[in-house]
């Protein structure tokens, strides 16, 4: 008995099977394994040009991919169509430049995915947006607009307007790259929060402390390929790969 509801729980919410990706001749995902399971916090890094973020956004199919599969909760990603607009609503995406409506309020920012996408009434959708809003600390600044706001706010609101979607795993391209040092922080520890309340993360980041604080496993890419995948501690104190021995060594003796 045990060993069949052991089966069931361990089919991963995220699958990426052979995936390849080409822009033009260069190949910028190369034979791509990678299982997310539920409630799983896995963090991307590597150098710059090594396919993190086209891995991220191929999860949800802003890129395409030329061989492979990726499925999402059991469910094979479509090409295109309903379908995939279906699916792809249940993958939230928080990206480093923001992607807000700049003529619309924080408040309708957050809501209108829910209601246009969800269907969702407009006393539904603002009230889950307030909840939202306060948990990632910017209730206070629901009636302005982007521009009233500060970068690392408007990151805030972007991961309330992800979160309002009620998404079944959330992706991070490097969301705090564009942001000052200042403001770093106030949006890692909103993720930080996510992480231990048991939301299924797949994040790009350059912020090793993030990774060492919030993730299960650390994926270390190179060259449009995965070269080494271990638990934070095993990959800071004993990375196996030379490549990951000497990135570690550039960014963390600095």
């Amino acid at each position: 008995m045990s060993e069949t509801v052991t089966s069931a729980t361990a089919e991963p919410l995220v699958r990426m099977s052979g995936v390849n990706k080409w822009f033009g001749e260069l190949h910028v995902l190369q034979d791509i394994d990678l299982t997310v399971a539920r409630g799983e916090v896995v963090v991307v890094i590597g150098p710059s040009g090594s396919g993190k973020s086209t891995l991220c956004r191929t999860i949800n199919r802003l890129e395409s991919i030329e061989k492979g599969e990726i499925s999402i909760d059991g469910q094979r990603l479509p090409e295109e169509g309903k379908d995939l607009a279906r699916l792809r609503s249940d993958v939230g995406m928080v990206f480093q430049s923001f992607n807000l409506f700049a003529h619309k309020t924080v408040l309708e920012n957050v809501t209108l995915g829910p209601i246009k996408v969800r269907r969702q009434s407009k006393a539904d959708a603002e009230r889950r947006a307030r909840e939202l809003l306060d948990r990632v600390g910017v209730l206070h600044q629901a009636d302005k607009v982007p521009a009233q706001l500060s970068g690392g706010q408007q990151q805030r609101v972007a991961i309330a307007r992800a979160l309002a979607m009620d998404p079944k795993v959330m992706l991070f391209d490097e969301p705090t790259s564009a942001l000052d040092p200042e403001m770093i922080n106030e949006v890692l520890d909103v993720m930080i929060a996510l992480a231990r309340d048991g939301m299924t993360m797949v994040v790009v980041t350059h912020e090793m402390g993030f990774a060492r604080r919030a993730a299960d496993r650390v994926v270390f890419m190179d060259g449009g390929r995965i070269v080494e995948s271990a638990d934070p501690e095993t990959f800071f104190t004993h990375p196996e790969s030379d490549r990951a021995k000497d990135f570690l060594s550039k960014i963390l003796n600095h």
